[in-house]
């Protein structure tokens, strides 16, 4: 019989929860959030905004604009309880049972990978870090240890699963919470609002460094479209407001004060290479504990993301137990960890990805939410897997036009408005360099999507 307990190995995959196997709180969702995003990643995006040029008010303007994408992971995290089903199922919904493998699951899956690989390279130069502070040289045959030990960690509670992720999240969101508020304090004796040689940015060269740490900011929310994989144990009656705002605020928070403190830290060192410039301004005794934190945190980031991507094989007709899906997804994040640290300039990559990952994670994101809406959060869990035509959401030969048209139409125009070192797009060209991306994108995507879908909507209500 499938079972969701701490210190069991949740045997559960994609499949529908019912409702006498339901249970939790959603409060419980907002420590599971936290302990995620306590982490180094948020430090390297706020650093990269006074990379940018951007003054400290403009960085922090733009920090929280683009953290206000975790309204929208906590909007799409209701479809759990109402479906009992994880994101990678839900999203059949909107791009049929076959489309759904390649533009729903298929992308959550690609994104997912993506992550782990970029989380256990940060865990990875982190732990070396951490062993040269102790006056110790890593060997390579020693680095390839530390980076295994670092995947696996992160592997074994995503193997155990739900129950043991959420018992454990309460702890790391103690530790990591406590060492990011320190290290904060540590930053802001260093930090000032005119840090020396500043020259503020004027007119159009503002509007573009804006434009594009806000595509940055907003990557960050935008790959957690999974919402639901994490609320779908809860029962179907719980509140849907108290099931959003504790997963948006298990995001943004930590995201924000982590990134404030990135911002900060801009002021004080360059941060271009954080990792190593943040030792000139905390005391040597800290600089370890940070160092750990780092770590740590990219391997609970690597929890959530490998669980998910887990599901996610499962939603692309992989026919393996969860167990299984989260252990192949591991040995991929690995492979393209090493690809990363070979990387020579890992930030400017790291930017790159983010950015061009947000011109299909922005329209999926906002397709999601927009069937929401117009399904009124009506979804049946067990119709949601008759994968066979005449199903509820076979639609077209299994695809679902609407769907598929929507997310091709907001990809495509936000590609036109996209701002990056390796690809401008021509729209951006057009009005100076601004990346609109983030925004253009979502917008396109959710008023074709209405437009295709409200008639087959209110007929199907």
């Amino acid at each position: 019989m499938p079972q969701d307990a701490f210190g069991k190995i949740e045997t559960r995959g994609i499949d529908y929860v019912p409702d006498d196997e339901r249970h939790g709180r959603p409060f419980e969702l907002f420590p599971v959030w936290l302990s995620s995003n306590v982490g180094y990643l948020y430090l390297v995006l706020g650093g990269t905004l006074s990379v940018l040029g951007l003054s400290v008010g403009q960085s922090f303007t733009v920090l929280v604009l683009g953290n206000l994408f975790w309204g929208l992971v906590g909007f799409l995290a209701v479809s759990g309880p109402a479906s009992g089903t994880p994101s990678q199922v839900v999203t059949r919904a909107m791009f049929g049972i076959r489309g759904n493998r390649p533009f729903g699951a298929g992308l959550g899956w690609l994104v997912a990978v993506i992550y782990e690989g970029i989380n256990l390279s940060i865990g990875a130069l982190a732990g070396f870090a951490l062993l040269e502070s102790f006056g110790l040289h890593p060997s390579t045959p020693a680095k390839v240890a530390i980076t295994v030990v670092t995947g696996v960690a992160a592997f074994a509670l995503s193997l155990y699963g739900h129950a043991t992720i959420v018992r454990f999240s309460v702890l790391f969101s103690v530790v990591l919470g406590a060492s990011g508020l320190v290290l904060g304090g540590f930053v802001t004796q260093h930090a000032t609002l005119t840090p020396a040689g500043f020259t503020p940015l004027h007119g159009q060269d503002l509007w573009v460094a804006a434009f594009i740490g806000f595509t940055v900011i907003a990557a960050a929310p935008l790959s957690w479209a999974n919402g639901a994989d994490y609320a779908r144990y809860l029962p179907a009656d719980v509140s849907k407001w108290k099931v959003a705002v504790s997963t948006a605020a298990g995001g943004f928070v930590p995201s924000v004060v982590m990134g404030g403190i990135g911002i900060l830290a801009g002021t004080a060192v360059d941060m271009n290479d954080p990792q190593s410039s943040m030792r000139a301004i905390v005391p040597d005794w800290f600089y370890t504990i940070f160092l750990a934190l780092i770590v740590i945190s990219s391997i609970t980031n690597n929890v959530l993301t490998t669980y998910s991507s887990g599901l996610s094989l499962q939603a692309l007709g992989v026919r393996i137990s969860r167990a299984r899906s989260v252990a192949i997804d591991a040995l991929l994040g690995g492979a393209l960890c090493a690809y990363a640290l070979l990387s020579p300039s890992f930030v400017a990559s790291l930017n790159n990805i983010l950015a061009l990952t947000v011109t299909f994670l922005g329209p999926q994101i906002a397709i999601y939410a927009a069937d929401i809406v117009l399904r009124r959060n009506a979804y049946d869990g067990p119709s949601l897997h008759a994968e066979h035509p005449g199903g509820a959401f076979w639609y077209r030969r299994g695809y679902n036009p609407a769907g598929i048209i929507a997310l091709i139409s907001g990809t495509v125009t936000a590609l036109l408005f996209v701002n990056t070192t390796v690809l401008v797009g021509p729209g951006t060209s057009a009005i100076g360099g601004l990346d609109l991306s983030a925004l253009i994108g979502p917008l396109v995507s959710t008023i074709v999507y209405v437009l295709l879908s409200d008639t087959r909507q209110k007929d199907r209500r």
